[in-house]
């Protein structure tokens, strides 16, 4: 198991969607996340020691593997995990992305 922790293996503010948005955008995670995936079957991301992830980096990271890069829910249900030790509503908001990009896939909307 690789294990990734956000704040040191990627970046000190994880912040946006796009790439326009900096080096710290969940695109830019996302890609890191996919080329994990490649090397390692399964990850877990530390997102500890920074409190203020955001629904669209959150959302382009982790709902993005499904919209974007073509995994399903029940892949990323085997190979990924994640924590965040201090705030738990993190953790919710992850599951709850991915959750909807599921949805969205199973109903054709990607």
């Amino acid at each position: 198991m690789k294990i990734i922790h956000v704040i040191t293996d990627f970046h000190p503010k994880p912040y946006g969607r796009y790439k326009e948005d900096g080096k710290g955008a969940g695109v830019y995670f996302r890609a890191l996340l996919v080329k994990e995936f490649e090397n390692s079957d399964s990850l877990k991301v530390v997102l500890t020691g920074y409190n203020r992830y955001g629904r669209s980096f959150i959302d382009e990271a982790f709902g993005g593997l499904i919209r974007e890069e073509g995994f399903t829910k029940a892949q990323l249900n085997e190979r990924l995990s994640y924590e965040h030790k201090d705030v738990k509503s993190i953790e919710n908001l992850i599951a709850e992305r991915i959750d909807a990009a599921e949805r969205d896939r199973l109903s054709g909307n990607i």
